[in-house]
């Protein structure tokens, strides 16, 4: 009987490469020609190169949120990883993301190779930039329990729709993200919402640096850019299957590619990216040991986590019953493991 894990592998998007993750790719890229193939595409354009980045004195939240700049960092940090897991032990089943971490997706189930999937995630990162339209903002629904409360949920998304009916108002729901709602729209939909919502921890509602309108319709000039400069000549079968924004499995052998090159370019940039359903129907669908959050960062681990209990994934309701199964009572190991954090990398990189 073999010892190998089974795996679904998540990709982090944006907001993930933050000061912590500073010299990342210094630390863990482990393939030195690729990564400098990755400078030179950016050199070429007179970007910055990714080492220049990563191999910076300090952070700078202007500099490196871009998103010019933080797209090719964290799209080759979290290749970085996948390239590091030790196939060994861990068997990858499937593979998701979160948002831009669908590029990254691509590029790690094989749907794209390595260097186009960064020809994509640059590319788009940089048409976002230029355009940076509207902007997005976080808001939790669950309590620090994690307990589902779908009535407040509805109840908060009722009110997105009732600022959105507003003349002069856009926001929607950018991202399902687990316990949190990322919303996203022009500056007088933001700002109602900042002003009407209830605080919350102090900090809520937080908006995002950086950030435009990601997943809803105001992102259409960008996804019309995006299907000029990227053909469809980049995309081919996936190797392990992809679950989508939407849910849906892009699987080997059975893929159209004018169809995948379509999503990523139309749907994924223009309407809702649903993260807690890709975690739930790859929880279902593949049933893997565990889940692996690549880095950069360490901030997209609770929002699977909170993915699963919404799904009551093995019978989880709350925090508590999380934390008890990540803990592994019966020594199988952790259901979530984080690559960004150094304690839980080592349990399924090469040593």
């Amino acid at each position: 009987m073999s010892s190998r894990k089974t795996a679904v592998l998540v990709c982090p998007g944006r907001g993930t490469y933050n000061k912590d993750e500073l010299g990342y790719l210094g630390r863990h890229f482990p393939d030195p020609a690729l990564l400098a193939a990755f400078n030179a595409e950016r050199a070429a354009q007179g970007q910055d190169t990714l080492s220049d980045l990563d191999g910076a004195e300090r952070f700078s939240l202007a500099r490196h949120t871009r998103g010019d700049n933080a797209s090719g960092l964290i799209f080759a940090a979290t290749l970085g990883d996948v390239l590091s897991i030790d196939r060994e032990r861990i068997d990858v089943v499937a593979v998701t993301g979160n948002s831009m971490g669908w590029y990254s997706a691509l590029a790690c189930a094989g749907a794209v190779t390595p260097s186009d999937g960064f020809t994509i995630a640059n590319t788009m990162g940089t048409l976002m930039q230029q355009a940076l339209i509207g902007g997005q903002l976080v808001y939790p629904f669950l309590g620090p329990d994690w307990v589902p409360d779908p009535a407040r949920k509805a109840a908060l998304l009722e009110h997105v729709a009732q600022i959105d009916a507003r003349e002069g108002h856009v926001l929607a729901l950018s991202i399902d993200l687990g316990g949190m709602l990322v919303l996203a729209g022009n500056e007088t939909g933001l700002k109602a919402f900042e002003t009407e919502a209830e605080p919350v921890e102090g900090r809520f509602p937080m908006r995002l640096g950086n950030h435009a309108a990601f997943h809803t319709q105001l992102q259409g000039p960008v996804a019309e850019r995006g299907r000029a400069a990227l053909p469809e000549s980049l995309f081919g079968q996936p190797r392990v299957p992809l679950v989508d924004g939407r849910g849906a499995i892009w699987w080997p052998h059975a893929t159209n590619m004018a169809a995948l090159r379509g999503y990523t370019l139309g749907q994924q940039v223009t309407e809702t990216y649903d993260f807690t359903r890709t975690i739930a129907v790859a929880a279902r669908e593949f049933a893997p040991d565990l889940f692996i959050v690549t880095g950069p960062g360490t901030t997209l681990g609770g929002a699977v986590a909170q993915s699963l209990i919404l799904a009551n994934w093995r019978g989880m309701g709350s925090k508590t019953d999380f934390k008890a199964r990540q803990d592994s009572p019966d020594g199988t190991g952790p259901l979530l493991v984080s690559m960004g954090m150094a304690e839980q990398r080592g349990l399924v990189a090469r040593q």
